[in-house]
């Protein structure tokens, strides 16, 4: 069930895609649900790493980070947004509604992300975990059960290699900001195609990010890409 808002502008905003504004000049002065979702990235990180280190005493850091990933996917924060009904209740454009958008797994998991980061503006930390733990201690034990948690790059190369034939290439595109805080741009390449683009404080980092997004692709299906390459 989607919370209950003391401010229903925060949840409205939550739901509002760019696309909706771009073809609604009448809704001048709202604002999309970008910065709200930036927001509540940060928020899901923290509540989800909290109750792994609470929960898995046994678990080491590496093993703890891949968890975290795995529940913080696109693919999965789309899982939550679908359970609550998002995509009925999505303010979205009419080319984006006519391509499919409401069951497009990165604007549901982006709206599942601005819906937090509204209720932490709303409410706080504590109904931001009451809201969010159901969905963590469901998930947890099917992403271990199916051993989704391996590294996005170990799994992007055992199903490029089964299915295209194909192994992935990491190449930097481009590097910014001051030495004591580098960001790293990674492109992975499958084939002679460019598939998806990561960044992080570290090329192992931004690599294990590309690799994540061009899994998270995976949702809208790879159905021509193996003709292509």
């Amino acid at each position: 069930m989607i919370p209950e808002f003391r401010d229903p502008t925060l949840l409205r905003r939550a739901l509002t895609h760019r696309s909706f504004l771009n073809e609604h000049p009448e809704a001048y002065g709202e604002q999309d649900n970008e910065r709200l979702e930036f927001l509540g990235d940060a928020v899901l990180d923290f509540i989800a790493g909290a109750w792994l280190f609470d929960h898995f005493p046994n678990l080491d850091e590496g093993k703890l980070t891949t968890i975290r990933a795995a529940l913080v996917r696109v693919a999965t924060l789309a899982e939550f947004a679908r359970t609550l009904g998002l995509q009925d209740h999505m303010r979205l454009g009419k080319g984006e509604v006519d391509t499919g958008g409401r069951n497009r797994s990165n604007i549901l998991g982006d709206a599942f992300e601005a819906v937090l980061g509204a209720l932490y503006i709303d409410q706080g930390i504590d109904a931001c975990r009451a809201f969010v733990l159901p969905f963590l201690e469901d998930a947890t034990p099917r992403i271990l059960q199916g051993n989704n948690d391996r590294d996005p790059k170990s799994k992007l190369q055992e199903w490029s290699q089964s299915a295209l034939n194909v192994t992935p290439r990491y190449r930097i595109v481009e590097t910014s900001g001051p030495d004591h805080a580098k960001v790293f741009t990674v492109e992975v390449w499958l084939g002679d195609m460019v598939f998806a683009r990561g960044a992080g404080p570290n090329r192992q980092a931004a690599e294990q990010t590309a690799a994540r997004e061009a899994l998270d692709h995976a949702d809208g299906g790879f159905s021509n890409l193996k003709s292509e390459i």
